[in-house]
C-alpha cells in the first residue's frame, strides 16, 4: 500500500470529527471554497464524472456533487469513508465511495479514461510514491479532462509555516499529520504530470492569516499550492 499504517491509523483515530468545522478538520472546512474555486476555474462539473482521490470523510465530494457532478470519493481509511456515507443521509447529495487504492483503480478496464474531472487534495504528502498516485490518475482521466492536485511545498518556509506554525503554534491541524521529507516541491509535481502526458494549465497558492485566521488565494507556491492539469 502506498500509505503506511501509522498514517491510516492517525486518521481512523479522528474519523468522526470529519464533519466537525471547528474540530481538526477545521482547516479543510475553511479551504474548501478555495479549492472549488479553482477547480472550478478550470472544469466544468455539472454532469460530469469526478473522481475524489483521498476522499476522506467527503467534505471535497460534497461540494462537488453540489456542484451537479457525479462523484466517486476514494480513499483507504475505511473508517473515513464510513463517516462520509452517513452524512450522506444528512445532506441528501448522492456520491458514490469506494474503499480502495487508486492504483488499483487504474488497471480495471471499466474505469480507464472514464472521469471528466480528478481531485487530488491534501493526499500526496501522506504517501510513499506520489508518482504512482499521478500515473494512476491520468490512467484514469479521459481526453481533454482535468486533474486537480493540491499539496505542500517543501523549503524551509513550508516546514515552518505548515509544521511548526501549523501544527505547534497556531495548532491549526494536530500535531504529526505532516512529515517534512513527504513534501513535493511544484517543480517536481510538474515534472510527474509531464512525465504521464499531462499539460500544466494553472497553478495556485494557499495563505493563512493569523491575524484574521482566514485563508485566501494568493499567487505564491511557497507553501500550500494548487496545481490544476490537463490530458491533451
Amino acid at each position: 500500500m502506498n500509505v503506511d499504517q501509522n498514517e491510516l491509523d492517525k486518521f481512523a483515530n479522528i474519523s468522526s470529527r470529519w464533519w466537525d468545522p471547528d474540530g481538526e478538520f477545521k482547516a479543510l472546512h475553511q479551504i474548501n471554497p478555495i479549492r472549488m474555486a479553482f477547480t472550478q476555474e478550470f472544469a466544468e462539473l455539472k454532469g460530469k464524472k469526478v473522481l475524489d482521490v483521498g476522499c476522506g470523510g467527503g467534505l471535497l465530494s460534497e461540494a462537488l456533487a453540489q456542484c451537479g457532478a457525479k462523484v466517486t470519493g476514494l480513499d483507504v481509511e475505511e473508517k473515513s469513508l464510513e463517516v462520509a456515507k452517513l452524512h450522506l443521509l444528512e445532506s441528501k447529495l448522492k456520491v458514490n465511495y469506494h474503499l480502495g487504492e487508486v492504483e488499483k483503480l487504474a488497471t480495471e478496464k471499466k474505469h480507464i479514461g472514464k472521469y471528466d474531472v480528478i481531485t487530488c487534495m491534501e493526499m500526496l504528502e501522506h504517501v510513499f510514491a506520489p508518482e504512482s498516485i499521478i500515473k494512476a490518475c491520468a490512467t484514469l482521466l479521459k481526453p481533454g479532462g482535468y486533474l486537480m492536485v493540491s499539496t505542500i511545498n517543501r523549503n524551509p518556509l513550508a516546514f515552518l509555516g505548515a509544521i511548526v506554525a501549523g501544527e505547534y503554534i497556531l495548532r491549526l491541524l494536530p500535531k504529526g499529520t505532516h512529515h517534512y521529507e513527504k513534501f513535493i516541491k511544484p517543480s517536481e509535481l510538474i515534472a510527474m504530470g509531464r512525465a504521464n502526458d499531462l499539460a500544466i494549465v494553472g497553478s495556485a497558492g494557499i495563505a493563512y492569516n493569523p491575524l484574521t485566521k482566514q485563508y485566501s488565494r494568493n499567487d505564491a507556491l511557497s507553501i500550500n499550492y494548487m496545481l490544476a492539469f490537463c490530458k491533451p
